[in-house]
């Protein structure tokens, strides 16, 4: 059944109380600069498993065998949309509570620049963070809650407490520890807050375009 419903949009909001920034990742699906971290385990967990059955169901090569493995892949793509609506509607309602917008990297391209080993080229090319992205987008234009893009150049390398970038801050995947100032901290909360500084950058130059720096 497709139906098409209108429902008039909030106006927009001017942020006040700055942006939430919000990481995106295949561990952790987000996290934004408040600490809320939505985990990638169960979604992880639940495509590999999927993965397993599909493999078993290829190498049967049979009309029953493809007639699942159909039905599996579009059970495989709503269990993540669902996912990905909640995580969505749970930060643009924070973020309009707060009086703040919604400040995200630009993913474009990633496939890209990320190398990985090939056991872990299966979850990039499933993870569905432009999916996520996009439902950011048009909940906070339902809301009436601002949203912006930002540059992830060293997002994950800068320290959201003094500044200062360097690779060797980013300790691991989980860890963050600056070099200069000591701070140490969870590695996508720290980036998640760089997010949202650049956030307010990027909404100054959206609405005062005349004096953004060229």
């Amino acid at each position: 059944l497709y139906a098409t419903v209108e429902a008039p949009e909030a106006p927009l909001a001017n942020p006040v109380n700055g942006f939430v920034g919000v990481d995106l990742g295949i561990v952790n699906i987000s996290t934004t600069s408040d600490g809320d971290c939505a985990a990638g385990a169960r979604l992880n967990r639940y495509r590999k498993r999927q993965a397993r059955l599909r493999k078993r169901l290829q190498s049967k090569r049979t009309s029953s065998a493809r007639r699942l493995l159909k039905k599996r892949r579009r059970k495989e793509r709503r269990f993540a949309t669902d996912i990905n609506h909640q995580i969505s509607k749970r930060i643009v309602a924070e973020a309009k509570r707060t009086g703040r917008g919604v400040a995200v990297e630009q993913l474009g391209g990633i496939r890209d620049r990320v190398r990985l080993r090939k056991p872990q080229r299966a979850t990039l090319h499933s993870w569905a963070f432009s999916q996520l992205g996009g439902f950011l987008a048009y909940k906070a234009q339902a809301a009436g809650v601002a949203f912006v893009q930002v540059d992830p150049a060293y997002t994950s390398q800068t320290c959201s407490r003094c500044g200062w970038v360097d690779k060797r801050n980013r300790r691991s995947q989980s860890v963050f520890e600056c070099v200069r100032c000591g701070f140490v901290g969870h590695a996508d909360h720290n980036a998640a807050k760089n997010i949202a500084r650049r956030g307010v950058i990027r909404w100054g130059e959206i609405m005062r375009p005349y004096a953004a720096p060229t």
